[in-house]
């Protein structure tokens, strides 16, 4: 799917999730018709699906990001091992956050998906101890270190 990014931001409108999810057949069509895009209807309209599911959290929550961090009461999270490179696909906290997530209807986010993301958003901090971005975010925003069972 990183292959196809830009596909991805040209068919979906810059990921505005506000336009996609008001998307309609006709944008569907546009959609799986283009060249380099998944053909997969099922995948185009979980996306659409997964945008209105987006707007409902935000309602609720002021943000998706608000939502997200609250899994981890707004700390970073610096699990023991991962400094080292011990690093999982997935783990207890994404298996719960897509558990939670696919109980909101969201579709086509699983554990590995979902750690992913929390990786990039920074709720997981996996870097190295060496690098410049851990020692950034162990300096300047709050953190809890935990093991890899909790």
């Amino acid at each position: 799917m990183i292959q196809k990014r830009e596909i991805f931001r040209q068919c979906f409108d810059g990921f505005d999730y506000d336009r996609i999810a008001a998307y309609t057949e006709a944008d569907i069509e546009r959609i799986l018709t283009c060249e380099g895009m998944i053909k997969s209807r099922r995948k185009v309209e979980a996306v659409i699906h997964n945008a209105r599911c987006f707007q409902k959290v935000r309602e609720e929550y002021g943000s998706f990001s608000s939502y997200i961090w609250s899994f981890s009461r707004g700390k970073t999270i610096l699990y023991a091992g991962h400094q080292k490179g011990n690093i999982p696909a997935c783990n207890a906290l994404s298996r719960q956050v897509s558990q939670e997530l696919r109980k909101r209807g969201f579709k086509y986010l699983g554990p590995v998906t979902v750690y992913s993301h929390l990786q990039a958003c920074g709720v997981i901090n996996d870097h190295v101890e060496g690098c410049f971005r851990y020692r950034d975010i162990v300096e300047h925003y709050p953190t809890v270190k935990k093991r890899e069972k909790e």
